[in-house]
């Protein structure tokens, strides 16, 4: 009989010792969800949200129109005619191809995104796209998708020159620029062929589309010089003031006599 209620009083302080550890887990996870309530309330999370850029390039006047040269080399590939790309308008004169940045440094900069990928490629005996921004170090890996000898000469000026050949045997190739520059590379083999490199010392570069748009986003508040580079229009510039939250617009109007 003794044995019998000394086993009940066992299972009975048992039973009560999981009772307390049960309730003593359900105190330290209402503490934690707690806790972390209250450090996500009172601390924000840190992120690069600021004010945001944006504006149109337009064209003034009566444009010359497009050089065409004609093509008498690799015809089976290139083509007979290749039509200048200096100059790209839209139906409302909208300025494709204007690069658009913030001249010097922007103090709490935003990160490049680590997974993006950069590239240029030599198709139809283009180069697409005729402009193309990557950051000061980072990998551009340049394609000839078109299977004939092609050679990526560079013009830059902070940046040393190189003079790569590109046969069909080396469809692609990692190039890499160190200085922030914007200069132009050739293809000796095919003269008509030209492109610019935009080495970007920020992620706060842009290019203009198919209207002339263009927008910055996450700039941080303050006060700075708006680049505009064309490689015939030239290069102007705005001051700029950004504020937190909140959208500025700008307007680029150029003429060709500018």
């Amino acid at each position: 009989m003794s044995s019998v209620i000394a086993s009940t009083a066992s299972r009975r302080l048992a039973q009560r010792g999981d009772l307390h550890t049960h309730h003593g887990r359900l105190l330290r996870t209402r503490w934690v969800l707690a806790m972390t309530f209250v450090v996500s309330f009172f601390i924000p999370s840190f992120s690069w949200a600021g004010g945001t850029i944006s504006g149109t390039v337009t064209y003034v006047g009566i444009p010359s129109l497009p050089k065409k040269t004609p093509i008498t080399l690799d015809n089976e590939v290139c083509g007979n005619i290749a039509v200048g790309e200096d100059l790209v308008l839209s139906k409302k004169g909208g300025i494709k191809n204007a690069v658009i940045f913030i001249q010097g440094s922007v103090p709490s900069a935003k990160p490049f995104p680590k997974e993006q990928s950069f590239s240029i490629d030599q198709k139809k005996c283009r180069f697409e796209p005729h402009v193309k921004i990557v950051p000061a170090g980072k990998d551009l890996l340049v394609t000839n998708s078109d299977g004939i000898l092609h050679n990526f000469h560079t013009n830059g000026l902070t940046n040393p020159s190189l003079n790569k050949a590109q046969p069909k045997s080396l469809p692609q190739m990692i190039v890499k620029f160190l200085r922030p520059e914007i200069f132009s590379v050739v293809c000796d083999v095919h003269s008509w062929m030209k492109a610019w490199i935009v080495v970007a010392a920020h992620p706060y570069y842009t290019i203009t589309d198919d209207e002339g748009k263009f927008q910055l986003t996450d700039v941080p508040a303050g006060d700075y010089t708006l680049r505009l580079w064309h490689e015939t229009l030239g290069e102007r510039e705005k001051r700029v003031l950004v504020s937190e939250g909140e959208s500025t617009k700008l307007e680029f109007k150029l003429h060709q006599e500018d």
